[in-house]
């Protein structure tokens, strides 16, 4: 019986709440004025209706319309009733906002998110709150707090409580508060506390500049990491770009200028797969095809061109120059000079939050860890297989190598293939960080052959750490020097240090690397 009345109680509540929702959304619709416009918005909010939400964000976006007796937003070429789902039909007006009323709209979505059931909506509003922070908000937020049970969602609600109190409360309260905020190293931490370092005579004063030197202290400390992992992201590129180069560089003695052109390759492959497939699916065939694409042009540059010049590196350099505007130019008559956007998959989509001063984007993240794997597994391939052997003969001593049976001919192809591949699997990771374009690859040719000359000609620890160096140094100078500077600086680097040592970290040991 108690149970049936419950039921009973709550189909009253919600038929209440549904009514007030729908003539609050009427009102809007019909309102005069921007002032009754957000009286309506308020009301609309505040009533606990799930529709709230959808009507809100579709009146934010500019999408929410009427017509006489229909509030409706268009979806898909499709009027949607706001009130019964429905499709609606008639001829509808576009409800209008002004800026006021859209930064009113912001802050009551983000109370009716809190209240969210998912926890991913709930942290998105938390740290949208912490940028429209009021003091009518105190209690709310405190409310929220106490009843947040996902630490991830507490911690950016304790941050806006602590912000709130800071500058809002009084007495030990608001000294504690202070004194919490040396804890959140997020931007607006810092700015709460900066602006009550402006109040002339605040009884707190000693605890404020306490808090600021130890949150700008961390944030320092934090911006260095940073730094450090920004330059791994660079090197990572860096080494899959130059991987291919240093194994055909090493083997063949060839200077390949159409090497980013490979790179390139393998970028539009990914873009035109996600052409024909879904983002998340493409990304993971388009290694494997990207890899293929470009080792069947790099077979074919050296079957078709390079075989007739290897004894003339000077003509060689010259022809591979030809074959990258070649190239080119094919890229811009199949695809259009048009710089392409490739999406990125969901999964590597959004960052590892640290704390409020780091975070770290997960597609630079995986990018690194597979630039590693793919290192792994080059290095398996030189050194545990039997082609990986005959491509160390071939390096250390063709004439040699070739007396005692190895088809060095056969090994040059399947050498400068394997190098054409990783660069089209440099392309790839380099779609997820940049817009793909025919000049794509020109961007990193003179840094990937630095990076083989600095590391040692044919040896891949080498380019490891040639390209780990190089990344960290570039991302070191350019808050100081600007992009531009800091590559000619390195540039400077490099030759000054090629002087002391001309074959580089790791010398290429052999009777050929000693001629």
């Amino acid at each position: 019986m108690k149970a049936k009345l419950l039921l009973l109680f709550l189909c009253a509540v919600s038929a209440v709440l549904g009514a007030e929702f729908e003539e609050n959304l009427r009102a809007l619709a019909h309102a005069e004025s921007f002032a009754e416009k957000e009286s309506a918005i308020r009301l609309i909010s505040s009533g606990g209706d799930d529709r709230a939400g959808t009507a809100l964000r579709a009146l934010l976006d500019g999408n929410l319309y009427r017509s006489n007796a229909i509030v409706a937003y268009l979806d898909d070429q499709r009027y949607i009733n706001v009130i019964t789902l429905e499709t609606a039909e008639g001829e509808f007006d576009k409800i209008t906002i002004n800026n006021r009323l859209r930064a009113i709209i912001r802050a009551e979505l983000v109370s009716i998110d809190l209240s969210s059931p998912n926890a991913k909506t709930r942290l998105s509003a938390a740290k949208e709150l912490l940028n429209t922070l009021e003091e009518k908000d105190l209690e709310a937020v405190k409310n929220a707090m106490l009843n947040e049970s996902e630490s991830s969602v507490k911690k950016a609600l304790t941050e806006a409580y602590d912000i709130l109190c800071a500058k809002f409360e009084s007495g030990e309260e608001q000294r504690l508060a202070i004194a919490r905020l040396r804890d959140h190293l997020s931007p607006q931490a810092l700015l709460a506390l900066k602006q009550l370092s402006e109040e002339e005579d605040h009884p707190y004063a000693s605890v404020i500049a306490s808090s600021i030197r130890d949150v700008e202290s961390a944030r320092k400390f934090y911006a260095a990491i940073e730094t450090f992992i920004f330059g791994l992201s660079a090197a990572s590129v860096l080494l899959f770009a130059a991987m291919g180069l240093a194994i055909t560089f090493g083997v063949m003695k060839v200077i390949n200028m159409a090497h980013g052109e490979l790179i390139m390759l393998g970028a539009y492959t990914t873009y035109a797969l996600q052409q024909i497939m879904s983002v998340s699916v493409s990304i993971v065939v388009a290694i494997p095809a990207a890899f293929l694409v470009s080792a069947a042009a790099g077979i074919l540059i050296e079957r078709l061109v390079l075989r007739r010049l290897y004894a003339r590196p000077l003509e060689a350099l010259l022809a591979t120059f030809g074959i990258s505007l070649i190239l080119q130019q094919l890229v811009r008559s199949i695809f259009s000079a048009q710089n392409r956007d490739v999406k990125t998959p969901d999964w590597l989509s959004g960052s590892l939050e640290i704390n409020g001063a780091l975070s770290i984007t997960y597609n630079r993240l995986c990018i690194f860890l597979f630039a590693l794997a793919v290192f792994a597994f080059v290095m398996l391939l030189l050194n545990k297989t039997s082609i990986g052997l005959k491509v160390r003969a071939v390096t250390q001593n063709r004439a040699m190598a070739q007396a005692m049976g190895v088809n060095t001919a056969f090994v040059d192809s399947l050498t400068f293939g394997v190098g054409s591949g990783i660069a089209g699997v440099a392309g790839v990771a380099l779609s997820q960080l940049t817009n793909v374009g025919p000049n794509l690859g020109q961007a990193y040719i003179v840094d990937s052959f630095m990076v083989v000359v600095f590391g040692g000609v044919g040896n891949l620890w080498g380019t490891l750490l040639g390209a780990f160096t190089l990344g960290e140094l570039n991302k070191i100078l350019e808050p100081f020097s600007g992009a531009m500077l800091a590559k000619i600086v390195i540039l400077i680097f490099v030759i000054m240090f090629i002087q002391k040592r001309p074959r580089g970290l790791f010398p290429q040991k052999g009777r050929d690397a000693e001629d």
